[in-house]
């Protein structure tokens, strides 16, 4: 007595090669198929790309114009006085969770900056004479146009740093260290306080803090020893985490000054952080619908040529059931075939994407950035959306007996 015949199992090789088949055997229509899904996600990969890397452009020129820089200043007393940061505040500040950098800044009382000791008192060039932090420079976003900035050996010494301004009135161009300067010493030399100072630095403008502008910057441990500083700051650069900003805010005068938080004014934050996140959420938007349409349209495509390829192998269809071939069989034939179009397609438009992001970022002097969830999203998303569209062709195909599809013309 014979046993009944079983269908072959098909494993997972078995069924990519047969999945395959059908592409092998169509290549030109498997090409424009795979075209059409590849510019499909391309758009879409470009698009976001294109669109991340402008975002990136606006977040560095957002960047330089300070939209998470606060400043904290003394304000007035109950009598109307000024009032003063205690020395700890800047400590305490740096404490805050979301800030990144502080840096201060302490205006040192009485003392002005002269080109030389032969010019009068009264012509200061309303030039200011101020303590600075050695990280200010990085806190506020500020470079210079030549020598060097403070360190901690010229922060302790008579060494200065001027701004722009200050350095256009008092006449002097550059931090040339190597020149002989008019006083006979090593370096080009500014009068304070009835001492000689050496200019190590020049800064470019600061748009974030224009007040230093027209400040001669020496360090903290120098103004105390040689200018007579006090040690209170008198602005106190932060810097903190975007989403934070207006959090830090609120508790900035009472961290600064915990006896005293009304004696203390702290900037409000720029209008060009409200830019970014109204941009952020623009951005956001727009990304997720042409997203959403790119993927609609390249799983049209795929649905449109499965269905092509159904009508036109209902032959071969009913010559596999004939053969024995399963539904089953038959479903993953036509399923593994959809996934593999769709994957062709993804590929190459991601590929295609990253491409046209990358050159048109050049040409624009951008830096490309294409997001991680756009490229492998990209694909995930094409795969499914390809298994979607392939399952109802699939099933038509399974669903044909040998005898009805064999009879097809």
């Amino acid at each position: 007595m014979t046993k009944p015949l079983r269908p072959v199992r098909l494993y997972l090789s078995d069924v990519l090669r047969v999945g395959s088949a059908g592409l092998r055997t169509r290549p030109m229509r498997v090409f424009l198929s795979a075209l059409g899904i590849a510019i499909g996600i391309a758009a879409m990969t470009a698009v976001v790309g294109i669109s991340s890397s402008s975002r990136a452009e606006l977040d560095r020129q957002l960047d330089a114009l300070g939209t998470n820089l606060l400043t904290v200043a003394p304000g007035s007393d109950m009598f109307g006085g000024d009032a003063t940061l205690p020395d700890e505040s800047i400590g305490m500040i740096a404490r805050i969770g979301p800030v990144t950098e502080v840096a201060a800044t302490g205006k040192v009382s009485g003392v002005h900056v002269y080109r030389s000791d032969h010019i009068p008192a009264a012509q200061t060039g309303a030039i200011s004479v101020q303590a600075a932090h050695l990280d200010l420079l990085r806190t506020v976003g500020a470079s210079l146009a030549n020598g060097i900035w403070l360190n901690d050996a010229t922060a302790r010494y008579p060494a200065v740093v001027l701004g722009a301004a200050a350095a256009r009135r008092l006449g002097v161009d550059t931090a040339d260290l190597d020149t002989e300067g008019t006083e006979g010493t090593q370096g080009i030399q500014v009068y304070l306080d009835r001492r000689w100072f050496t200019v190590v630095g020049v800064l470019r403008p600061v748009p974030l803090a224009p007040e230093l502008d027209a400040a001669a910057l020496v360090g903290w441990a120098a103004a105390e020893t040689y200018l007579g500083f006090d040690g209170h700051p008198t602005t106190v650069y932060t810097r903190s985490q975007d989403e934070q900003v207006e959090a830090v805010r609120s508790v900035l005068a009472a961290t600064a000054n915990p006896q005293n938080p009304n004696e203390v004014k702290v900037s409000r934050p720029s209008d060009a952080l409200a830019a970014r996140q109204a941009t952020d959420r623009t951005f956001t938007g727009l990304l997720l619908g042409l997203g959403a349409v790119a993927l609609l349209v390249g799983g049209v495509g795929v649905a449109n040529t499965m269905v092509i390829s159904v009508l036109e192998r209902r032959a071969e269809i009913g010559l596999r059931r004939a053969l024995g071939a399963t539904r089953g069989q038959v479903l993953l034939q036509f399923l593994a075939e959809s996934l593999l179009l769709s994957a062709l397609g993804g590929v190459g438009g991601v590929f295609l994407g990253v491409s046209v992001t990358s050159v048109y970022a050049l040409t624009r002097d951008w830096p490309a950035v294409v997001p991680p969830w756009a490229t492998g999203g990209g694909v995930v998303a094409t795969l499914v959306i390809g298994a979607v569209a392939g399952l109802y062709p699939a099933v038509r195909a399974a669903r044909l007996s040998p005898t009805e599809a064999l009879a097809t013309p």
